[in-house]
């Protein structure tokens, strides 16, 4: 009962972050205590390698109080807790003590690893991060050669506000000293005590207030302009212009050529006048002969009509996510709040999974449809579980923040069982229940026909090499973008391009499906079932391909916490653009064929 309670009261606040915009205005009254909270700390470059703040040497309250975090906030890897820092609504504050601390020589040791790691900090304050570096180093001159690493010790906050509203905050270091941190903490500093190996320093800050005119709704607009981490987001007209240019050149292809070519091949068939479908002439080759053939259903049905059923979920989902973020439906810039969204939607659109596996498998004459439901709900649940441990267990063991802890995954595994799985069930009952019969223009014979050699070019792994360039180069520009947010520091917000591009995407897939259909039955193939998903679906290989390139090219992520995490969730990455353009594939392939097959004249 308290699983089942908790999972339900976590789904319901992910659904109110959903609903009600993720953005309800906070006001403050003068002398308000605004609270910072203290969040994480971690390598510049790496930016999933995250640790508790706390984990460092610093001033910190005798009895940590941490703030209640969202779904998304947990998996985004925060841990949020109050802080020593008394900041008042426009109370200006000048250097006040914070603490003392007297550092062991083991724990300055700490501190100048982290440090010369380029450590960043991460502060909340009303839902807006506040990010600095953590210390100072300097490299200069080569013989003799100088490595200086110093302690920030002092915080400027400088906050602007709008009435009775924050609208921004940042932290700055400006005429500050950084404190020396020698080596065995055995030098005497200014202004810092030194003894028997220890090292005391003296932690302050200063809060500044300072008047904006930008209204709180468009106070996101200025956390976007601000340029503590690198700016790689940017509207790309070229890239967009460049997609376009391939779809319309594909369409033309697809439209007009084979268009011109259904065209003479209707000519040359449709010669008689009498005779179903079943008599046409066998003397004739090409697509027309394999009619008896080429409904013929394929072979691993279940595995089939999952991927097609799980393709759609993802379709579903992706479409929502775009949709909502164009809509203000949730705030890009909240922390989890993307995740939030992920995890909700994905739940509950496993009964659309459900439903269209269900619905095709009892088409194409499947009898084990509580199998095929189970297959259903375990295709990408089952990577995305072993993955996750993998990844998981790799930042337990560094005591990364990113590792869930138990009760965020036991309420994650009770909302995959008490709501994903069940609406997958009934999405495949109802699917069942409501499927017609398979809607094929020619009988199929019961002796299937020989399948004259093929040559090299028509072969799958040809079809699979085209079949997924063409899509990935039509997305490959954004793709960097996408990439360069996911794994970097950026919310993505440029979603009207996104679904511009995913629209372009669908379209690529869909119409180099229909063709390379086309190429395969006019080679007297009937096999296109599978072929038609792999086609297109291998433009996740190719993603994980320039997966591995952003990684050795584009980024300076290192280490095993960071390499385990984006490989893994790559791979899945790869998988949901394989189902997404594989179902897309299919159906585009399955129209194609029934029209064809239909338009042939049978008086």
């Amino acid at each position: 009962m308290w699983l089942i309670g908790n999972t339900f009261r976590m789904m319901l606040h992910s659904v109110l972050i959903l609903f009600l915009f993720l953005g309800w205005a906070l006001g403050y009254k003068i002398g308000d205590n605004v609270t910072l909270y203290v969040n994480k700390v971690g390598p510049y470059h790496n930016p999933q390698e995250t640790y508790h703040y706390y984990t460092l040497p610093v001033c910190r309250p005798e009895k940590v109080h941490h703030k209640s975090l969202s779904l998304g906030e947990v998996l985004d890897g925060d841990r949020m807790a109050e802080s020593l820092y008394n900041i008042r609504f426009k109370k200006n504050v000048e250097k006040t003590i914070l603490c003392q601390l007297t550092l062991s020589e083991k724990q300055v040791d700490e501190l100048r690893e982290a440090i010369e790691e380029l450590y960043y900090f991460e502060f909340v304050l009303d839902d807006i991060p506040i990010w600095g570096f953590v210390g100072y180093i300097e490299e200069s001159g080569f013989l003799p050669h100088s490595h200086k690493v110093g302690l920030w010790t002092h915080l400027d906050f400088n906050i602007e506000y709008n009435g009775d509203y924050v609208i921004f905050a940042n932290v700055s270091v400006k005429d500050v000293k950084p404190v020396p941190l020698e080596e065995g903490a055995g030098a005497a500093v200014g202004g810092v005590g030194v003894g028997g190996g220890s090292l005391t320093v003296t932690h302050t800050y200063s809060v500044h207030w300072f008047e904006s005119s930008l209204p709180y709704s468009r106070r996101a607009e200025r956390l976007r302009d601000y340029s503590f981490f690198p700016k790689t987001l940017e509207i790309h007209w070229l890239s967009i212009i460049n997609s376009l240019v391939l779809v319309v050149l594909l369409l033309g292809f697809v439209i007009i050529i084979l268009m011109r070519v259904l065209k003479n091949d209707f000519a040359r068939y449709n010669v008689e006048e009498e005779g179903g479908c079943d008599d046409l002439d066998q003397g004739d080759n090409g697509w027309k002969i394999i009619h008896t053939d080429v409904f013929r259903f394929p072979p691993f049905k279940s595995l089939l009509c999952a991927v097609l059923g799980v393709g759609a979920q993802f379709l579903t989902l992706a479409t929502a996510i775009i949709l909502m973020a164009l809509l203000g439906m949730f705030n890009v810039h909240r922390h989890g709040a993307i995740n939030s969204a992920s995890i909700v939607l994905y739940a509950l659109t496993s009964c659309v999974s459900g439903y269209v596996s269900c619905s095709f498998y009892t088409q194409i004459n499947g009898q084990r449809w509580v199998w095929n439901i189970i297959l259903t709900s375990s295709l990408f649940s089952a990577p995305l579980f072993f993955t996750w441990s993998v990844v998981n267990s790799v930042h337990w063991w560094s005591g990364s923040t990113q590792a869930l802890p138990a009760t965020t995954v036991l309420l994650l595994l009770g909302a995959w069982l008490l709501v994903g799985f069940p609406l997958t069930i009934i999405g495949g009952i109802v699917g069942k229940n409501r499927a017609g019969s398979f809607q094929a223009p020619c009988r199929t014979r019961n002796i299937p026909r020989q399948i004259p050699t093929q040559p090299w070019y028509k072969h799958t792994i040809v079809h699979m090499a085209i079949g997924g360039f063409l899509p990935f180069s039509a997305i490959s520009v954004e793709l960097y973008y996408i990439f360069a947010t996911v794994w970097g520091r950026e919310h993505y917000t440029l979603y009207g391009i996104l679904l511009c591009v995913f629209a372009i995407l669908l379209s690529v897939g869909a119409c180099i499906s229909v063709a390379l259909t086309y190429f395969l039955l006019s080679g007297e193939d009937y096999q296109w079932w599978w072929r038609s998903v792999l086609s297109t679906g291998s433009t996740g290989i190719f993603i994980f391909v320039y997966s591995v390139f952003y990684y050795r090219n584009r980024s300076s992520m290192s280490g095993l916490v960071q390499s385990t995490e984006f490989f893994g969730y790559s791979l899945l990455t790869a998988m949901v653009f394989s189902l997404m353009l594989g179902s897309v594939s299919f159906w585009s392939s399955l129209a194609f064929i029934r029209y064809i097959y239909r338009s042939l004249k049978m008086d």
